[in-house]
């Protein structure tokens, strides 16, 4: 496993590679809000060899670059994704199964979507989709956007106390979930800043997802939809919403898991992505 960086237009992104190129397509790995790579720590080693694996950091997050301009269009998902693009033209990949996670998801889908040529298979995570975001959060990025003041005033200790409170429900581990949540968000204290934990909360309400949803009908790849079904953010209603608007789309539904469902059960994420390479 190797971590580094790649020079794209305008920004550095941070990535791993892992697993093992053979005959099987890469796999893409793409995370979501507060969240960076390692997330997907634990499914990593437990996929299926011959396959290149790719693990992100998206722009703003991680080890990644901060961005200059903290607009809503530089952290939508259209823009992600045109950042996963490029990094994919940067490692050679020509086409790939991507796996998104939570707002990471609407990122997949907007790569799926806009570039159909890119993306084998898709599995989505927990996902943001349609008019849903994460509901404690939403509500967090509502108080940090009617008082931007504030929160700078507050700083990214603070700020991310606040973030780290109001998530820590989307672990079944929550001793496992404050060190996960210590990770993401000590990149924001530490290096990334207040003014960027606060526009990637404020993007996290994206005007580009709703209409992703209606595009979903256009895919024509396998589709594997993951839901927790103990998830107090995002209700497994919307990934049956997902399923039904994505043809051939399946629908796995882990008993107990909440939110952060890579973490909580790799070993699911893992067969299910290893299932769908073999649809």
């Amino acid at each position: 496993m190797r971590g580094e960086f790649v020079d794209l237009a305008g920004c550095r992104l941070y990535y791993y590679a892992a697993g093992s190129r053979g005959a099987g397509e890469p796999v893409v790995f793409i995370h979501g809000f507060p969240a960076s790579s390692h997330l997907w720590h634990d499914v990593v080693p437990l996929m299926p060899a011959g396959h290149r694996l790719v693990v992100l950091d998206l722009f703003g997050f991680g080890r990644s670059d901060r961005p200059l301009a903290h607009t809503s269009s530089a952290l939508s998902a259209d823009a992600h994704a045109t950042r996963v693009r490029n990094l994919l033209d940067q490692l050679r990949i020509n086409v790939a199964c991507v796996a998104g996670h939570g707002a990471g998801g609407a990122v997949a889908q907007a790569l799926a979507l806009n570039w159909p040529e890119r993306v084998s298979r898709l599995c989505l995570v927990n996902s943001t989709a349609f008019n849903f975001w994460p509901r404690r959060a939403a509500r967090l990025a509502r108080a940090i956007s009617a008082a931007p003041r504030l929160g700078r005033a507050l700083g990214a200790p603070l700020v991310a106390g606040l973030v780290h409170a109001s998530l820590l429900a989307g672990f079944v581990d929550r001793e496992r979930g404050r060190h996960s949540l210590d990770q993401y968000l000590h990149a924001f204290s530490a290096r990334l800043g207040v003014d960027t934990l606060m526009a990637q909360l404020l993007a996290m309400h994206d005007p580009s997802v709703p209409p992703l949803g209606e595009r979903l009908g256009s895919l024509r790849i396998p589709v594997a939809v993951v839901w927790g079904t103990a998830d107090p953010f995002l209700s497994v209603s919307v990934g049956e919403r997902l399923r039904a608007a994505t043809p051939g789309a399946t629908l796995v539904v882990i008993p107990g898991a909440r939110h952060f469902t890579p973490e909580d059960a790799p070993d699911r994420i893992a067969t299910t992505v290893a299932t769908l390479l073999k649809r």
